[in-house]
């Protein structure tokens, strides 16, 4: 049986420039180009920018998050455990029980990143960032060997 490769992409500087161009605004957003670009390769790279921001906590139990700060400072709560946890809600009604959010992580550590610190989160673990600014983040998410056990969630009763 053949089997479909993937294709190799490569992201010009140019791409990167003109994302980092990009007027802030409120909110929560990946940022274009490089959010349809990613999207068109199936690539594992966004820039996310936090505005005056909290997120909510979350565990992804089937990939991990490396983080990059490229510009602000944005504010990391990671491990503890999820206080009453709830799986993530799909449009059409459904759950996906691989991204397990809630309001807050409990005995977590906190830790700011400024431009060009990294963060590595794991499979599994609670996470949580807020920014009282503008924060430019590189995200890379990262498949997992194996599905995280619904029950090794951290705060998962």
């Amino acid at each position: 049986m053949a089997s479909v490769l993937a294709q190799c992409a490569v992201i010009r500087k140019s791409a990167i420039d003109e994302t980092l161009g990009t007027e802030p605004s409120a909110g929560k957003r990946l940022l274009e180009p490089l959010k349809s670009l990613a999207l068109r390769h199936g690539l594992p790279i966004n820039i996310l920018e936090d505005y005056a921001v909290v997120n909510e906590a979350e565990v992804h139990r089937h990939e991990s998050d490396l983080w990059q700060c490229l510009e602000g400072e944005v504010t990391f709560v990671y491990g503890g455990e999820l206080v009453e946890p709830w799986a993530k809600k799909l449009l059409d009604g459904g759950v996906d029980d691989r991204e397990i959010k809630a309001s807050e992580i409990r005995n977590g550590t906190e830790v700011a990143l400024r431009p060009g610190d990294w963060l590595w989160i794991p499979a599994g673990q609670p996470h949580a960032h807020r920014a009282e600014g503008t924060a430019r983040l590189v995200i890379i998410k990262i498949p997992a060997k194996d599905l995280v056990a619904l029950e090794a969630v951290p705060g998962w009763k």
